[in-house]
């Protein structure tokens, strides 16, 4: 997918987008930011363990870097990534060379001591109720592997401050739909030429603008999938940002999309 998204984008002058990567990215930093108001810390100021180093666990890598999150240690199903580990596709070399300064080489469940936020996008199962009470005060734990998350909520109640997964049936639903609708529509509007990492982080601040922040609490941290003020606030950002930076096709050039 990295490659195909890659090739399209050079090759097109039409923005793309795919949204496996980039639309969970996009609500994943939305939730963040919110969940960050709520346990009063700083992006930068976070240690973040993720699991699942594929499309979508690069991408928000990718974007919760960008924001400001510097200190992260990534997982794969051989265990930690770090640069001079044999073995890795040009993701987790990018993962490898941009993350894990310090070389940590050890267990998932060492990583766990003292992290702020723990990003899963692997697999059922992958953490302990003992893992997540070692982590900081106000941990922040999103667990999104459907349908079974990395950690089942019930478990870590009172144990992480704000907890979010992919399902319905819990509070703080990390749902593409949030993304994607507003995103285009926004692209669309502005005549856009491509998706930038501004576009998408100014996407996230919109979707985490819909909560006021006196309504926030630690189960309510993104809005409903069903709430009609999501798409065109994500749409009015991305399209004046894609005209503030110029991604946009001059006069004349106007393209008909189907």
């Amino acid at each position: 997918c990295f490659e195909i998204e890659d090739r399209l984008r050079e090759e097109l002058d039409i923005p793309v987008m795919h949204d496996d990567q980039h639309g969970t990215a996009v609500v994943v930093l939305a939730g963040i930011i919110n969940a960050l108001k709520i346990v009063k810390k700083r992006p930068e100021d976070l240690k973040m363990v993720l699991v699942g180093a594929g499309a979508s666990g690069t991408a928000c890598t990718k974007i919760l870097m960008n924001y400001g999150v510097k200190n992260v240690i990534a997982f794969d199903t051989r265990g930690a990534i770090y640069e001079g580990r044999e073995g890795l596709n040009p993701a987790k070399a990018w993962l490898a060379e941009n993350t894990n300064r310090e070389g940590f080489d050890g267990t998932l469940s060492e990583a766990m001591v003292g992290a702020d936020l723990f990003l899963g996008l692997s697999a059922p199962r992958m953490i302990e109720p003992e893992d997540v009470a070692s982590m900081a005060d106000g941990a922040i734990v999103f667990a999104m592997a459907n349908p079974e998350p990395e950690i089942m909520p019930d478990l870590i109640q009172g144990m992480a401050q704000v907890i979010a997964t992919g399902r319905s049936d819990f509070p703080n639903q990390v749902n593409n739909v949030l993304c994607f609708p507003g995103l285009f529509r926004g692209a669309l509007d502005a005549g856009a030429t491509d998706i930038t990492e501004e576009m998408k982080i100014v996407a996230a601040r919109a979707i985490a603008s819909v909560i006021p922040d006196d309504q926030l609490n630690e189960d309510y941290i993104l809005p409903s999938v069903f709430n009609e003020d999501v798409a065109k606030l994500v749409a009015d950002a991305v399209s004046a940002e894609a005209r503030r930076s110029g991604h946009v096709r001059g006069p004349g050039s106007a393209r008909i999309y189907i």
